[in-house]
């Protein structure tokens, strides 16, 4: 039987759900598959974002030849096969381009990548290429150089994958609209939330769960996290996820190893994604440790990109280490506050110009308007020269964002502070 996701697949461009950034009405991207003048092109993004579908879309909307391979099982001879049909169609008397889309691109050896190059530079094909990873490493310089455009594919939205959800509900003739199913809204947005920005992922479990539910029983947590086999406890309106989270954070800023680590635990037990626990985790070491221990984000941002890459059950221990470590630092919101004290400045008065020997004079003229004169070069004086940088409402009226801590690696900051600005306590 043919899997839900594949069924679902939006046969129109209005059905096609996410990727706003660049796809919405009146886009440069919309206009040009509007007006057929849209080119080749790069998608790249994690799987189960629309990249095949949109291609296959796009070729529909041009009303040209179109031809899907992958890189994976297809090879050179396949692909020049593609091409040679292309140029006859080409140079012959229908002088029309074809569509060719190649899935994992980055699959291809950079021979097999340059197979495309005359084709391209002849106009033979417009050419669409997918990828997971990064273009920029996987693809060759020649490549890149020849296509319009690179798009970057994100993970849908929580929202999105809901409303593809309910599409499907309701879609009777390729859906499960007349499978009479019930189901709980709650429901809905936890197995969104728990396909990880994959709508692939979100469909073939409906559709599992849809084949197998008995007749009039209701799509509930319980059914969603037996689905999933994941713990549905974060997903629980009884138990909150905004509730651990902000426990977590509370207790890593009171310094409470043993109580981080509990709530640590109860959001993995309870199915938190690690995404959604690291991101927590990066906020705090510079919203809560910041100047007292500035390599924590560092050490933070390791520990969570290694938590990724191994995924769960593994992933706990490095998340741990991160939760300890942030526990045990010593604490300061210094950068917290200065950011949010300088914002509420720009909000609440009236702000001066850019001084004038500060400002940008690699023009002629400039000299002329005064800018740039005056400017001293901190290195040619050892390293610092006193000179106002601050616009002059601001600097008149002497306002200090950061104040630093005398918490850990921070004491040392503010020393060198006072050492050079007389920055002290007094003031």
């Amino acid at each position: 039987m043919m899997p839900l996701s594949t069924m679902m697949r939006p046969e129109k461009l209005d059905e096609f759900v996410g990727q706003g950034h660049f796809m919405y009405d009146g886009s440069l991207f919309c206009n040009a598959i509007k007006n057929k003048t849209f080119e080749s092109a790069i998608f790249f993004g994690p799987s189960g974002t629309g990249k095949t579908t949109l291609a296959r879309l796009i070729a529909q909307e041009m009303d040209l030849d179109f031809f899907e391979i992958n890189a994976s099982t297809t090879g050179i001879k396949e692909l020049k096969e593609i091409l040679e049909k292309a140029k006859v169609k080409f140079f012959g008397l229908q002088k029309q381009k074809t569509y060719l889309y190649v899935d994992e691109f980055h699959r291809w050896n950079k021979l097999q990548q340059d197979s495309l190059l005359k084709a391209l530079e002849e106009g033979v094909v417009r050419f669409i290429g997918s990828t997971t990873e990064n273009p920029y490493f996987s693809v060759n310089n020649a490549i890149l150089s020849r296509v319009r455009s690179i798009y970057e594919f994100k993970k849908l939205s929580t929202d999105d994958i809901v409303k593809i959800l309910h599409n499907t509900l309701d879609n009777k003739e390729r859906g499960l609209g007349n499978h009479s199913l019930v189901w709980q809204e709650e429901a809905l947005h936890a197995l969104a939330d728990l396909s990880g920005g994959d709508a692939r992922i979100a469909l073939d479990t409906l559709g599992f769960i849809a084949d197998n539910i008995k007749y009039g029983q209701t799509i509930d947590m319980q059914i969603v996290g037996e689905a999933t086999q994941r713990q549905m406890t974060f997903y629980d309106r009884k138990e909150d996820k905004y509730n651990l989270l902000s426990a977590l954070q509370k207790s890593i800023r009171g310094s409470d190893p043993d109580a981080s680590l509990h709530y640590l635990a109860r959001l993995i037990d309870g199915g938190a994604d690690v995404v959604t626990i690291g991101r927590r985790l990066l906020v705090i070491s510079c919203e809560d440790v910041g100047m007292a221990y500035p390599q924590a984000v560092s050490i933070v941002t390791s520990c969570v990109q290694a938590s990724q890459m191994v995924g769960l059950p593994e992933a706990r221990i490095n998340l741990a280490q991160a939760v300890i470590l942030l526990s045990v630092c010593p604490k300061s919101n210094s950068v917290i506050s200065a950011i949010d004290r300088a914002s509420e400045d720009l909000r609440t008065k009236n702000i001066d110009d850019v001084p004038l020997h500060l400002k940008d004079n690699n023009y002629s003229g400039a000299k002329n308007r005064g800018i740039g004169i005056g400017y001293k070069y901190p290195h040619a004086y050892g390293g610092y020269v006193k000179q106002q940088y601050l616009p002059d409402s601001l600097y008149n009226a002497g306002v200090k964002y950061y104040e630093p801590t005398e918490n850990g690696k921070e004491l040392s900051f503010k020393k060198f502070l006072e050492s050079i600005r007389g920055f002290c306590n007094e003031d």
